[in-house]
């Protein structure tokens, strides 16, 4: 049986998931009361602080607008990581999708697997522009159910 791209990219998206995944043990009630339904965009993982104070400030100030990529081949490509405070718990599916400002779905990245108990998940996404998106282009990055539901989103600029 023949593997379909998205289907790779989905068990690669849960095994990295898996691996540097943020448990709500992991950062305290008020974090994540002070970014439920935020989906921040990283470079790394989030910074701790020496107190819930200072680490929202330092998690704002990590936070990414604007996403610088690389060149792939013939194409330009970005790798980040996100840090998804969701708003309700209860999918083990979820998407990442990309909309442009008016409001268009060009791409996304499946994740299966996921740990209904879960409020705050994190990973790491490398998409292109072969997936859909384009350099200099904003966006809206939505985490949804399968029920359609927005659980965490946030708008990133893919430089």
């Amino acid at each position: 049986m023949r593997s379909h791209p998205w289907f790779s990219a989905a068990v690669l998206m849960v095994a990295l998931v898996g691996w540097s995944g943020i448990s709500a043990a992991d950062v305290s009630k008020s974090v994540i009361a002070a970014f439920r339904g935020e989906l921040v965009v990283t470079k790394g993982d989030l910074p701790e602080g020496k107190n819930e104070k200072d680490t929202i400030s330092k998690i704002k100030a990590e936070r990414l607008k604007e996403l610088e990529g690389e060149p792939k081949g013939t194409s330009m490509g970005w790798h980040f990581h996100y840090t998804a405070f969701l708003s309700k718990p209860g999918a083990t599916k979820l998407t990442l999708e990309f909309y442009t400002s008016d409001k268009k779905l060009v791409a996304n990245n499946q994740l299966e697997g996921v740990d209904p108990k879960l409020t705050v998940l994190s990973g790491d996404i490398s998409i292109d522009e072969d997936d859909g998106l384009t350099k200099g282009k904003a966006y809206t990055l939505k985490l949804v159910t399968d029920k359609n539901a927005v659980v965490a989103s946030a708008p990133l600029v893919m430089k």
